[in-house]
């Protein structure tokens, strides 16, 4: 399969993924509880000005506005039978943004957790996971996403069907989990094992790594496991904008462009390839990041636990190791909106 992540990174060395779809959308109106896919129709002007001010704040790559894209997610709202139509939309208008960006920005389609559990926690089958994906997918690549993003994933199953439907599809893909539960997944998945989660598919990822989560420290402790476990890999950490905060009804993220700028940095020193924020990101972020990785090309020295938390804040997650505990967690937490 074609592959413009490393096409890219060829050329740039490092490339920086966008920002929160959630929260900015929120912040253009949307209203909590609803299927932010459902405005790639009803509001497409307020979806490509959320692609547009990343851009402008110097994206390499943005994903589309699809990450509940699935029948079971769209269920939740009675679009179930618009699956296809929503997607193609969603590739459809970023794809136009990137074609008027007057550089190269990749598209690539935002894919997410179904919400259901698979057989035998839940009533999902595999089958049934990859045929949910696939049907997402079709839609994306019909209106030109270059690449399946598959992100915020707890369930190594899960990534796996996603991962199965990508390659049926014909698509690249990329994947990431949410390290959110003690270091690891709420499925139990660690960093360190991210790699092998789709060993003997016909079709290697593009690149694998972390988003969202619990802010830049714990992301970049999942950053160091993985790029520890496996040097050569294109890793991507796309993190939350420091902690959300409660003001009122409203959620607030503590993360300044400061502290984003920090984290950007203490990534590539980590082995990042591929940088960008979750869960609150503004395109004030953005730009604050893309102006921190254009004056930080070269890694510096590798960080440890003590450079990352003296740098840019202690730890909210502890592992497992840390903890002295080595459970995993049997139930999980889905999310609506990425970011």
């Amino acid at each position: 399969m074609h592959n413009p992540i490393d096409a890219l990174i060829a050329e740039k060395g490092i490339l920086l993924a966008d920002g929160a779809t959630g929260t900015n959308l929120f912040a253009m109106g949307l209203q909590s509880g609803d299927a932010p896919e459902l405005w790639n129709t009803e509001a497409p002007e307020k979806i490509e000005a959320l692609h547009q001010g990343f851009v402008d704040s110097g994206a390499d790559i943005i994903l589309t506005n699809s990450f509940g894209g699935t029948r079971q997610r769209l269920k939740l709202h009675h679009a179930q039978d618009r699956v296809f139509e929503l997607n193609k939309k969603a590739a459809e208008i970023a794809c136009n943004v990137a074609a008027k960006a007057g550089r190269r920005v990749i598209v690539a389609g935002s894919v997410g957790p179904t919400g259901e559990l698979l057989v035998p926690l839940g009533a999902m089958t595999y089958d049934e996971a990859v045929d949910a994906f696939a049907e997402q997918m079709e839609g994306l690549k019909a209106g030109g996403a270059e690449v399946a993003w598959i992100e915020t994933m707890s369930a190594p199953d899960e990534i796996r069907a996603a991962a199965e439907a990508a390659i049926r599809v014909g698509m690249p893909y990329t994947y990431t989990g949410s390290f959110d539960t003690a270091g690891r997944t709420m499925m139990g998945l660690a960093p360190k094992d991210i790699h092998g989660v789709v060993d003997g598919l016909a079709e290697a990822p593009l690149a694998v790594g972390a988003n969202c989560g619990v802010g830049a420290p714990d992301i970049l402790a999942a950053l160091l496991d993985m790029s520890e476990a496996k040097p050569e890999a294109t890793i991507v950490v796309k993190g939350n904008c420091g902690i959300p905060e409660f003001r009122g009804t409203e959620v607030h993220y503590s993360g300044t462009p400061e502290l984003m700028s920090e984290y950007v940095r203490l990534a590539v020193d980590g082995g990042a390839r591929i940088i960008g924020g979750c869960c609150g990101t503004s395109f004030e972020h953005l730009a604050a990041m893309r102006a921190a990785l254009d004056g930080h090309r070269q890694p510096a020295a590798r960080p440890d636990i003590a450079a990352i938390e003296a740098r840019v804040g202690p730890m909210r997650n502890k592992s497992a190791a840390q903890s002295g505990a080595d459970s995993a967690p049997a139930g999980r937490r889905t999310r609506r909106a990425r970011g």
